[in-house]
């Protein structure tokens, strides 16, 4: 199993760049997990860059308009989705400051929100990264998520 983050534009300030880092590093225990970057820009443009990247894949898009998980319940897809013998690969994706189009979303298996709160693209990915480390203690029983 493959999990991919794919993500508009590249993390430019330097405390985002290490949250990235260091959430990688504590997940190669876990699994396969990348990040791909595409050029930001305009949404539809966008949209279209994140989906050539993720073909082949389930489809996650990070969304202000998405549902609201918990995080064992996000813990339970992960492990749903790794259970599940014709899921290979997952993609999730972060969009621009326009987010993710109406035909993105609608393609994809999961809609989910991180907060009700709008925020820049890397710090999503920084506390979207945290979320998947935390997903992957609680699958394992490991004592970080109390």
């Amino acid at each position: 199993m493959t999990f991919k983050i794919i993500v508009a534009g590249k993390a430019s300030h330097a405390y985002a760049q290490k949250g990235i880092e260091e959430y990688l590093k504590r997940l190669k225990r876990y699994g396969k997990f990348e990040i791909y970057y595409v050029k930001a820009g305009e949404s539809i443009a966008v949209s279209k860059r994140l989906q050539k990247v993720a073909e082949n894949s389930l489809i996650v898009a990070l969304d202000e308009r998405g549902e609201d998980f918990s995080s064992y319940e996000f813990a339970g897809l992960l492990q749903g989705w790794t259970d599940d013998p014709s899921v290979k690969s997952v993609s999730f994706l972060i969009g621009a400051a326009d987010g993710h189009t109406e035909e993105l979303r609608k393609k994809s298996t999961k809609v989910l929100r991180l907060s009700k709160m709008t925020m820049m693209h890397e710090l999503a990915l920084v506390v979207f990264l945290e979320q998947l480390y935390r997903g992957c203690t609680i699958n394992k029983g490991e004592p970080y998520h109390r």
